[in-house]
Parts: structure tokens; sequence; C-alpha cells
């Protein structure tokens, strides 16, 4: 079956258009509770949002769509993603929603789902989802009617949750932060933790009205944090994007840091303390050879998993590592968390900063990189199984070695095909992208 609704990260769309629509919104809610609806028993769902205008119009339709069919709804408000697979798991309930299209324009909006357990739901149950919303489904007796309830402390439990990840007598005082909330989910936890602990806190991003999430600021466009964090001399700059879920770096210079330096840092500091699970860290096909190269020399072990923080939460929880993510910043720590979470990351990072008192500059950089090209090109993605195509990509792969890797993957939602190399010059993997580039396009033509 062809997938109509569901994408590689819940459903996602232009607001008030289809699937969006208040009509379909309805019908998706209960379908999607349905499928949990488990025996005649008390049934509840925790739906949050973030800060996007059509969050209340969603919020709203998904609420009528999931009482309608006997579901309770506890409604949460404005939080991060990783705080409603948190609050799914604290408050017992079958299941949680987040209405948010994270990095994207205020004019998409999308519907991320947790199971009780706070774990991002399988390919195998979206698909049984998506057969539900088609087909009749059974509306509750009056008397059945699911209720909404209000949960007007969640972020603090939240807050309290998060703090709770990093020894109690860490503290901040001192440090100079400059916070970008991406105008987002974060924009009153964030600052509030960080105060809490102690920092002087810089904010960007932190006054929302609906329209204006990720528009130039945030985990995806970070400029405007490195100049800021040079103009006031803090001690370094850290950003969320809209909901929260991922998070970036930059150091006292201004320069960018990346999830895969995060993830040797964090791994390396677990190491240190006997806490790292099976020497492990789990990062997708596209963290940095340099990251392996390390890990390798520390004695540790680089798993790699495909494209997306689900497969690497997947992988994490079934071969029972701990520290994971993903290139972009989406860093899961299952010691605490189901999902990413950008502001427990932030917490671990600041806490070997307050422990190690180094400059941001020295601390972030655990590993040297290896020069990397991304590229994309426009054309049919089947071209890259054809037996040429293949034997072009094994060819380049001998040349480069062990010093270098070549991943050709088609995009998961464009007609696109995903060139990325790595080796020891960046002339050369340039050069060779273009090469493969161009003999994929004379292939198609």
């Amino acid at each position: 079956m062809t997938r109509k609704y569901f994408g590689t990260d819940g459903i996602r769309g232009r607001a008030n258009a289809e699937p969006f629509t208040p009509e379909t919104l309805t019908r998706i809610a209960q379908a999607i509770g349905l499928q949990f609806l488990k025996d005649n028993g008390h049934h509840r769902v925790v739906i949050g949002k973030d800060t996007r205008v059509s969050g209340y119009m969603i919020e709203s339709a998904l609420t009528a769509g999931f009482t309608s069919i006997g579901i309770e709804v506890l409604s949460v408000g404005v939080l991060p993603t990783p705080a409603i697979a948190m609050l799914t798991r604290t408050l017992r309930a079958d299941l949680g929603v987040m209405i948010s299209a994270s990095h994207n324009p205020y004019y998409d909006n999308g519907i991320k789902l947790f199971t009780a357990e706070g774990i991002k739901l399988s390919d195998d149950v979206e698909m049984e989802i998506e057969e539900r919303i088609s087909t009749h489904m059974p509306l509750a007796a009056p008397s059945k009617l699911g209720y909404v309830q209000r949960i007007p402390d969640a972020g603090g439990r939240y807050i309290e949750f998060v703090k709770n990840s990093i020894a109690r007598n860490i503290r901040l005082e001192g440090f100079h932060i400059v916070l970008d909330c991406a105008q987002g989910a974060a924009y009153k936890v964030a600052p509030t933790v960080l105060h809490e602990l102690g920092a002087h806190v810089i904010r960007m991003g932190c006054e929302p009205d609906g329209i204006n999430i990720n528009e130039g600021c945030g985990a995806t466009h970070t400029a405007k944090l490195s100049q800021k964090v040079m103009e006031t001399g803090a001690d370094l700059g850290i950003a969320f994007d809209g909901d929260a879920d991922r998070v970036a770096f930059c150091d006292e210079h201004g320069h960018e840091i990346n999830g895969d330096q995060i993830m040797a840092l964090i791994g390396k500091r677990w190491h240190q303390e006997g806490r790292l699970k099976s020497n492990s860290v789990v990062a997708t096909v596209m963290s940095n050879l340099g990251l392996e190269k390390y890990l390798e020399g520390e004695g540790l072990k680089l798993v790699r998993t495909p494209v997306g923080d689900r497969y690497v939460a997947e992988k994490m929880r079934k071969e029972g590592y701990n520290v994971g993510g993903e290139q972009s910043g989406h860093i899961i720590l299952s010691d605490y968390s189901s999902a990413g979470d950008g502001l427990l990351t932030a917490l671990q990072i600041l806490s070997v900063f307050a422990t190690e008192q180094k400059p941001a500059s020295q601390l972030f950089r655990v590993f040297e990189p290896y020069p990397q090209v991304l590229k994309n090109v426009k054309l049919d993605t089947a071209i890259i199984t054809r037996p040429e195509a293949e034997s072009l990509i094994q060819n380049l792969q001998k040349k480069l070695g062990n010093d270098g890797r070549v991943l050709v993957r088609p995009s998961g939602t464009e007609p696109l095909v995903r060139i990325m190399i790595e080796g020891p010059d960046q002339v050369t993997i340039t050069e060779d992208a273009e090469i493969l580039a161009s003999a994929f396009l004379k292939m198609a033509s």
C-alpha cells in the first residue's frame, strides 16, 4: 500500500490544505484513536503543540476526533516535542501527539505520534492507521464521549525532569549564554531552566507571534546566534529548532558545532564515567568519518543507521545503546529520554563546561572532521539501482579506500538523488561528486 498521509516523521503538510483541514484531521484522529483502543476501559491522549498559529485549529480538530470515539484529551499547551514523549509516559496516557512541523516555516504543520512508552510509531502501525482512515469508524455513545482536561503544570513537570538529568551540584553561575529558541516550543521552558541553574541568559527567538517560528533563527539559521555571541562576548550560543528536539551550538568565536561533535563529547565523557553502554555511539550514515575514526581511537564503536532519528532510536532501543543521534543535532540520550531532546542535550554539554572550565572552542573540538561534499541531483531515483551506476559508486569507494566514504541514496520526499562523499582532500571529493552527478544525468538522458 502506498502511503498517503505518513512520511518519514509523522504526518506533515500545509496548514488548512489537505490533509490538514478540520474535516480530515478529525478522521485522522479517530483512526489513530481506534488503533490504540485496546478494551472498554478509560483511554487518554496527550496533545501538545509548538507556536504556529495553525496549531490551535489542528488541536481543536484532533480533539473533536479523539473525544468523538471516547478518548480523554490531556491538553498541555506549547511545549517541546520531547516533553510530549515524557508526559505521555508519566501521565500514563495511551498515546502522545505533538503538533509541529519542526524546522519548517509557519505555514506548514505536522503531527508526531508517540506510544504509551514515548516511542515513535513503527512503519507497520502507521500503515494500519492509514488503512483505517478510509473506513467506517464507530462513534461513542453520548454517555461515553471523551472530555478535555488542561494540565496547567505540564511545563513545570518538564522543567524539573530536564534539570534532574544532571548532577544537583552543577551550577551555571558566571556563564553567559546566548539562547535562540526559534520563536518556537522552547521559548518559555528553556530560558527558565538555564536561569534557574544560575546562567546569565541572553534571549533570542523568544517572542513568538504564530508566524515567525524558524524565521531566520533557530538551529537551522545560526548566523544571528553566532553574531550575537561575538557581540556580547558570551561563552557560547545554543539554538533549538521549532519543536526543540534538535539543538545547535556555537563557540565563543561564533563557530557552529554540529551534532557529530556533540555526540563525540558526550560519548567520551560518559565512557570516562563508565556510563556508555556497549562502548558505542549510534549515528546515521550521514555522520562524518572523522567521528568514526575518533571513536575507534578511543576504543569505542560507531554504529550506523539509515537517515532519520527514529531509526537511531529504534537501533538504540533494540540493542541497548544509550547515546545516539544525527549530524543535524537530534541527540538521543536514552538513559533519560526516548526521543531527541535539545534542552536535555544542552544541559549535558553545560555540565561538562561547568566541570572542566574550558573555552567552548577547546571543548567542542573533539575530533577533526573529514572534508564532506553533499550534492543533490534532480532525476529519477531508480537510476542509482542500475548496474552501471552501482559500478561507478563501487569504483569510487575503492579509490578512496579506508580514508573516505561514498553514500548515494534517494530522497525520501523528492525526486532527488543525494550524493555524499568524504575524503582527505576537499578539492578532490568535490570533483568526484561532480563527475558522479554528471554520469547519473547522462544515464538518464
